[in-house]
């Protein structure tokens, strides 16, 4: 091979071990997921709003790292599946907030076992682990801060 088209072997890029490995973690969480109904970005959303129990769409979208052409469809069929309701605020009209209902705040109980289940399928030491995440970390607020 050319020196010039090694930069394009598969084997020479970072970006796609770290889709590959989305993509299979996602998938680990699939029959998990499929017990409380939801996908895995709803339960991302379902996790960030558990947290803080009421949110803007534009800080959801921050700390999912979604724009809103994304979470406007997820949170409509959540709204339908009566985790959540989405209204305008008092305080500013163009911003929509999102917020549990009780039947989202019930659903943690079901979702509390889904980390500890999911840690059992990552084959790291706790050090590994911590230290992927921390890079991790770095990658994606370097990449926000530059788009």
């Amino acid at each position: 091979m050319e020196e010039k088209y090694k930069a394009l072997l598969l084997d020479h890029q970072l970006c796609f071990p770290l889709y590959a490995c989305a993509r299979e973690t996602i998938k680990l969480y699939k029959p998990y997921l499929d017990e409380l109904d939801l996908t895995y970005t709803q339960y991302i959303t379902m996790m960030v709003l558990w947290e803080r129990g009421s949110v803007s769409v534009k800080e959801l979208g921050e700390a999912l790292y979604l724009d809103s052409g994304t979470l406007t469809p997820l949170l409509k069929k959540m709204e339908a599946k009566g985790l959540l309701t989405r209204r305008r605020s008092t305080e500013d009209e163009r911003s929509l907030i999102v917020t549990l209902t009780e039947a989202g705040r019930d659903l943690r109980d079901r979702a509390v076992d889904v980390p500890a289940k999911m840690s059992r399928c990552v084959a790291l030491e706790p050090a590994e682990a911590l230290e992927l995440y921390r890079l991790l970390y770095k990658l994606l607020k370097q990449n926000s801060t530059e788009a």
